[in-house]
């Protein structure tokens, strides 16, 4: 009659238990199924406009038309700028240094990142030194842009076989 200490027991018995977890966890690997997905359409689409201004005696151009160009330009990149602030949102930071119960220092500052898809401009004219773009976005050509490139899904069904 074979004597087996605790400790040959107690291997023996992990042992079985390594082997038994493993091979149901591959038996569950190879299990089939078919997952089936629909595309999402919400209900309403919004349309967020926005407006950038740029003078045009500040421009560094050397003519009256090259000015009006570069405030054409720098309008519209203020108008995207707004956009991307609106769809995105702005990062703002702001510290105050007081000392002695008197204010020393107070500053703000603010950031505004993002990628701005779809966007159209609707008006550029100036306006008196100034001039402004009007962009806008609508949100059911920015879906459609949206669903040829990623095509967003949902979970339809799961048939397990």
């Amino acid at each position: 009659m074979a004597r087996f200490n605790l400790t040959q027991v107690r291997r023996a018995i992990g042992a079985v238990l390594v082997v038994g977890g493993l091979s149901s966890l591959a038996g569950c690997s190879s299990l089939e199924r078919h997952v089936e997905y629909q595309t999402i359409k919400p209900d309403q689409y919004p349309i967020i406009t926005a407006t950038g201004y740029a003078p045009v005696a500040a421009q560094r151009g050397e003519t009256e038309q090259a000015r009006i160009l570069l405030a054409m330009r720098a309008s519209r990149l203020e108008a995207y700028r707004e956009l991307a602030e609106q769809v995105q949102g702005a990062y703002l930071n702001g510290e105050t240094k007081v000392a002695d119960m008197v204010l020393q220092n107070d500053s703000f500052r603010s950031e505004v990142s993002g990628l701005i898809r779809g966007a159209e401009v609707v008006r550029s004219y100036p306006v008196g030194d100034y001039y402004a773009t009007e962009l806008k976005i609508d949100f059911e050509r920015l879906q459609q842009v949206y669903i040829s490139t990623t095509r967003p899904t949902q979970l339809k069904s799961i048939h397990f076989y």
